[in-house]
């Protein structure tokens, strides 16, 4: 089968839905299917095209398994205000389809979402070749960006909620990552025959529990014989890793308890002057890890840390939730109660869950598994357990080839709902 991925991020960006576009891409294509991915220059989290890729208006790559990526210029700035994000996406909608259209015709076109607008250029991809479109949902926007106050223009939210329209229209099916997505669609007037759940995955044999005992990132960092807190990922408004911080400056009288932030440089700048005023002496702050790497940084942690902001609405769901129960360190998650990332946490039994930007709550959290181990390995033990059978990988690729098939031979009738 002939797939065609559209998909903003990609490798090499480290985080995000990056790695799990790439991881995808390329296990379908390893399982036979000629994939094609169509994309942007890599630019996140820094928000500043990479070295490499710079002063290109397009690219054709290929890349592991045969996977062709096919990429563009895009507008980026480090600090984007509205006008910013408009020509942002309105250069990646323009350019890609453009790039797209040079390729051979597609059986099938997954979509991922953000950034909605693409689902213009994919929705006209699938009509000019006649093929379906799978909208695969990582957040509903904009309710997500109003609710967190990332969108206040009342015109730009009418357009938004009318690209949310279209896309929900002109997509044939649309996989969803949890329930709770479910239930927002179906609210909203989508069909739930239309809709799939398949949630994000971990590659649980590249991410799986090793030893703390002469591991390369302890060494380079200092942090043996700690008892290491790790939060790796985006440094962003919806994270709030002040909240972290103030948690461990009420922990520094247990000199052995370490709390490492990784990211990215400018965001641990920000971070390292927050630190400085709070006094937080027992904050290491270390950039990016390359991907290989991952595996032993996260062997590295006695705690896995989640922070999300109060506002923060239910349905998002951090990727590193399905990343830290397969490497078999128990979590502390300071996240809303109601959220997708809580409710994963409560029903693997892979740690605990606390009131978010509640520091007192989060420093109780690690100061209760730093004195009770066995705790701690019973919810890392648990919460393997849980990754293994609810999100490998492989489970994944099944559910996704299941879902290309049953859109691939429907009726062409469906296929092009597209006005005429």
């Amino acid at each position: 089968m002939r797939i065609l991925i559209y998909s903003y991020n990609y490798a090499p960006e480290p985080i995000g839905i990056a790695p799990l576009m790439t991881e995808l891409a390329e296990g379908l294509a390893k399982r036979g299917h000629k994939v094609r991915v169509v994309t942007g220059m890599p630019n996140y989290p820094e928000r500043r095209i990479y070295a490499g890729y710079r002063h290109k208006l397009w690219s054709t790559e290929r890349s592991k398994n045969g996977v062709v990526v096919q990429r563009n210029w895009l507008w980026v700035r480090p600090k984007p205000n509205l006008f910013d994000r408009i020509l942002l996406d309105g250069s990646f909608v323009l350019l890609s389809l453009v790039h797209a259209i040079k390729g051979k015709r597609p059986d099938v076109i997954l979509l991922t979402s953000p950034p909605l607008p693409v689902s213009v250029p994919a929705a006209l991809l699938g009509w000019l070749h006649r093929c379906p479109v799978v909208l695969n949902l990582q957040d509903i926007l904009p309710e997500a960006a109003v609710h967190t106050g990332l969108l206040t223009n009342k015109t730009m939210i009418r357009v938004f909620e009318a690209l949310e329209k279209f896309a929900y229209k002109t997509a044939h099916k649309i996989s969803v990552i949890s329930d709770v997505f479910v239930d927002n669609l179906t609210s909203k007037g989508v069909k739930e025959d239309k809709i799939a759940l398949i949630p994000n995955w971990v590659d649980v044999n590249f991410i799986r529990p090793l030893p703390k005992e002469n591991n390369a990132f302890r060494q380079t960092y200092q942090l043996e014989g700690k008892f290491v807190v790790l939060y790796s990922g985006n440094i962003a408004l919806t994270q709030g890793l002040e909240t972290a911080i103030d948690a461990a400056v009420r922990l520094r009288h247990i000199k052995d308890i370490v709390f490492t932030i990784v990211g990215e440089e400018k965001a641990l700048n920000r971070l390292h002057q927050y630190c400085e005023d709070r006094g937080a002496d027992n904050v290491r702050l270390v950039p990016f890890q390359p991907r290989e790497k991952l595996p032993e940084m996260l062997a590295a942690a006695d705690v896995g840390l989640i922070v999300q902001k109060k506002n923060v609405i239910a349905f998002n769901m951090p990727s590193k939730t399905q990343v830290l129960l397969a490497s078999g360190r128990p979590i502390v998650a300071s996240v809303p109660p109601n959220g997708t990332a809580a409710r994963a946490i409560k029903q693997s039994g892979g740690g605990l869950v606390v009131e978010p930007e509640n520091p007192d709550a989060l420093a109780f959290a690690v100061k209760d598994l730093y004195a009770d181990r066995e705790k701690a390995e019973k919810f890392g033990q648990q919460g393997r357990r849980y990754a293994v059978e609810q999100y490998s990988f492989e489970q994944a690729l099944d559910r996704y080839e299941a879902l290309f098939a049953e859109v691939s031979t429907a009726p062409a009738t469906i296929r092009n709902p597209l006005p005429n």
